[in-house]
């Protein structure tokens, strides 16, 4: 689970990105696997000679590049890596059709039921770490404002968070990655979080605020939160509310039954997580403040940075995610070895170290992996979920993330350190999708929504509006409104019927 302890006013209300290992497709009918195999230039006749004399079959000749796809049995693949002339080999992998895909929170909000016909007569305020409007899926009816506390301008967003939050609220239906639960919707951005996800001052969410009034926008979203409260910060948004806006924030990821402000004030929707399953997400706050619920878990949407992260062992790629902050390189090399829960550096120096999630910090393990010489830092999760993490600082080695799978497949290969090439490079500015955890994630969800309804019912307040979300909500949990899921799962076309008999 990835945590942004900087992103919030004390701490962010964000953790965990999933990515998902694609292992070279296998032929059931033959029991062999499908690679490219590069040769040296001039040596095709004995390079063909070298893959047919282990039994491997030529399926697509690239005589161009010097090389050729083929079908080959795992164990002959070594044999065929040492023939004569044979330069590389690695995995065919796989390239899929690119399309939109529709995030499980869509149907699970009953957002895809909703078709509003003039869905850009409400805005939504986005206070976060700015946007990269340069995203092929963000839309174009978007204006921002830049907090005086120097954050940075508000359509540039190095960190992601601002982003991920405004794919999930309004990620345009085309034929590309994700939809929003309100694609249409007016966007204003206010950005009060730098690159690094330091945290944000009370006054500076204020500030934000009057911005988002300013702005007329209807609806402030706001996937942050910190654990104190504020006498002026609260009658900020009382008077937001008064003035009729409709503001929303994360509960927070701390797990536990403490509450976080802004959430925890009552002029403001406080916003808890649950899975695909409908399950109270086990990071999610819990407290009497909490609201409603809304999907938090493995939520995919847009992010401004592409990345490959990956780890090559005998011939197999498994992909994951950059451990942020870790160091970029297009492939390091060194013997597989497990490090436990790298608590401790060992002798590592020139190897490709394997942790376990637990116990200590993320940046405490590739420290240690760093310290004992290692060349890079395998991290993978203790569940068969794909991980994600953040140092909150630096390397100087590459380090990766692994879903559990993945890493316990890894871990059986260490007892004969085998190589291991780890790459892990970052592209930034670009348009990249994954899907990240939290209550960070869930809040969007209940912001677009809100925005939805409203287009809808135009001359609604916004007290309407937050009634008719609570009382058609699907109780979970507890029966009636319960600590873990508030009123129970947002539910966006039941809410409508209760608002308005269900006309847009």
């Amino acid at each position: 689970m990835r945590s942004k302890s900087g992103v919030g006013i004390v701490a962010a209300a964000l953790v965990a990105v999933a990515a998902v290992c694609l292992p070279a497709p296998a032929n059931a009918d033959t029991g062999t696997t499908r690679y490219l195999v590069e040769y040296s230039a001039g040596n095709a006749a004995q390079a063909k000679a070298s893959i047919n004399a282990v039994g491997a079959k030529i399926v697509t000749d690239l005589g161009k590049h010097n090389a050729a796809a083929v079908l080959v049995a795992k164990s002959k693949i070594e044999v065929l890596r040492a023939s004569r002339g044979i330069t590389w080999i690695e995995p065919d992998v796989e390239r899929y059709p690119m399309s939109q895909s529709v995030p499980y929170g869509i149907t699970l909000t009953q957002a895809d039921q909703i078709k509003a016909p003039n869905p850009g007569n409400k805005k939504v305020c986005i206070i976060d770490s700015g946007l990269y409007t340069g995203h092929e899926d963000i839309p174009k009816n978007v204006t921002g404002d830049s907090d005086p506390g120097g954050a940075g301008p508000w359509n540039v967003d190095g960190l992601g968070h601002g982003t991920h939050v405004a794919g999930t609220i309004a990620a345009v239906n085309n034929d590309l990655g994700v939809i929003g639960v309100n694609p249409g919707v007016n966007l204003h951005i206010v950005r009060v979080f730098g690159d690094n996800g330091d945290w944000a001052y009370s006054s500076s969410l204020v500030a934000a605020l009057d911005k988002c009034v300013a702005a007329g926008s209807n609806v402030v979203s706001m996937s942050l939160g910190g654990p104190t409260a504020s006498y002026i910060e609260q009658k900020a948004f009382d008077s937001a509310n008064k003035k009729g806006l409709l503001s929303v924030a994360a509960a927070g990821n701390d797990g536990n039954t403490r509450t976080s402000y802004p959430a925890g004030y009552a002029s403001v929707m406080s916003v808890a997580a649950v899975d695909s399953a409908n399950a109270h997400a086990s990071f999610s706050q819990r407290n009497r403040d909490v609201e409603i619920s809304a999907p938090g878990v493995a939520v995919k949407s847009t992010v401004p940075f592409v990345s490959t992260s990956t780890v090559t062992v005998n011939g197999n790629t498994y992909s994951g995610t950059n451990v942020e902050g870790s160091a970029s390189s297009a492939g390091v090399t060194g013997a597989l070895v497990d490090g436990g829960l790298c608590q401790s550096s060992g002798a590592w120096t020139g190897k490709v170290v394997l942790c376990k999630r637990g116990t200590n910090t993320f940046a405490d393990k590739v420290a240690k992996v760093q310290a004992g010489g290692g060349t890079a830092a395998v991290i993978f999760n203790s569940d068969p979920t794909s991980l994600s993490a953040t140092l909150n600082g630096t390397s100087t080695i590459p380090a990766i993330a692994l879903n559990g799978t993945d890493g316990n497949t890894l871990l059986s290969l260490t007892s004969g350190s085998p190589s291991a090439t780890v790459v892990n490079q970052v592209t930034r500015p670009a348009s990249g999708y994954e899907s990240w955890d939290g209550t960070s994630m869930a809040t969007p969800h209940v912001s677009g929504i809100a925005a939805l309804l409203w287009s809808c019912a135009p001359t609604k307040t916004n007290t309407d509006i937050r009634n008719a979300i609570d009382q058609s909500a699907k109780d979970l949990g507890s029966a009636g409104r319960d600590t873990s899921y508030g009123y129970g799962l947002i539910q966006a076309k039941a809410a409508l019927v209760k608002l308005n008999g269900g006309t847009c």
